[in-house]
């Protein structure tokens, strides 16, 4: 609970003052050195946190990186720092490429305060990975977040364990894109693996045709069926709520009960315009959209409720989406005009 109260205020320092974190060196100051403390490390601590860590890379002498972490004699962590309005990406990873080979170091972070890739050799020894096997992103913490967060802290820091979750963590991220593709556009060869389980007899042209539609019209059906089984169980009141995902192999789409009521709002104020069996919900990772009629070019509005830190509702207009703080679901309802014009828009 301590790492999780540390990550709040920090989520709440890089909100309440972005505009002042332009700079690297803000951004180092305000978020970077408070997240290295949060993991339990001495910033002021040379011993431990040494600033500047010089990495000589072939011809290149007296390159630095902006700090490396400690464990007695050994480095066990480099992180790269960039301004706190800055789009992390490749480009701003190629020093931590250089420096990666040049220790024993197997963790490397890259991070412009407010976004935190954690890299490591998963794929080839000594040669850090082009993409992050965990990412945290302030702006948006998830309960799953803190867990993993857990590995890297001072006390419990075990660099077999980290590299096995990373490899964990980076398969379920290929299994999740790949089982999102399969289920929006099936490829032939899972389609003739589900049609030969449900349907005797050769695979025809018009056989594959029909199970491919079948294939997306289910997945739809199938999410759509969880969240409701999850709405009717708290709408009934009967207290039970879904276990928090106890390992990174579980699925991270989680249906909080401020969610469904925030849903309910919209419901409820929808109601004065259209019949509110036409407004419903679909959860995903990052948002819970509310549609009409089941339709995701039908949005009405969005709930980023998954931070534990920030809220916001989305509201729509020609412009496109529009996030609006909000403290609790109950805020909902100041922007019931918006909701209104949506509806209005969107049943013309």
């Amino acid at each position: 609970m301590e790492l999780e109260t540390k990550i709040a205020e920090l989520s709440k320092t890089a909100r309440d003052h972005r505009e002042v974190l332009a700079t690297e060196e803000a951004a180092k100051n305000a978020l970077v050195m408070p997240f290295l403390q949060a993991l339990g490390y001495n910033v002021f601590n040379p011993g431990e946190v040494i600033p500047e860590f010089t990495c000589d890379v072939g011809t290149k002498k007296g390159e630095k990186v902006d700090y490396a972490i400690c464990a007695g004699d050994s480095i066990t962590m480099l992180v790269e720092c960039k301004p706190s309005g800055v789009d992390l990406n490749l480009k701003h990873a190629s020093q931590l490429f250089r420096y990666f080979s040049t220790t024993e170091a197997r963790v490397a972070v890259l991070t412009n305060g407010v976004v935190y890739k954690f890299f490591s050799d998963i794929d080839s020894p000594n040669r850090m990975d082009e993409k992050p096997f965990f990412t945290l992103d302030l702006d948006n913490v998830k309960k799953t977040d803190h867990r993993i967060l857990q590995s890297f802290t001072k006390n419990t820091f075990d660099i077999d364990k980290i590299i096995t979750e990373a490899g964990k963590l980076k398969l379920q991220s290929l299994v999740y894109k790949e089982l999102t593709k399969e289920l929006s556009e099936p490829s032939e060869e899972f389609v003739r693996m589900i049609a030969s389980r449900v349907q005797p007899g050769r695979i025809t042209a018009s056989v594959k045709e029909t199970f491919e539609g079948l294939i997306v019209a289910s997945a739809s059906a199938l999410v759509r069926d969880r969240v409701n089984d999850r709405l009717t169980s708290a709408l009934q009141g009967n207290g039970e709520e879904d276990p928090e995902p106890a390992s990174s192999d579980d699925c991270e789409i989680v249906t909080t009960a401020e969610e469904i009521e925030g849903f309910n709002i919209i419901r409820a104020i929808g109601a004065r315009k259209v019949d509110p069996a036409r407004i419903g919900m679909r959860d995903a990772k990052y948002y819970c959209a509310v549609l009409l009629d089941d339709n995701n070019r039908k949005t009405i509005a969005r709930l980023h409720f998954n931070s534990a830190t920030a809220r916001y509702i989305g509201t729509f207009s020609g412009k496109g989406e529009t996030r609006n703080a909000v403290s609790e679901p109950l805020d909902i309802y100041k922007f019931e005009e918006a909701i209104l014009d949506r509806l209005t828009e969107l049943n013309d």
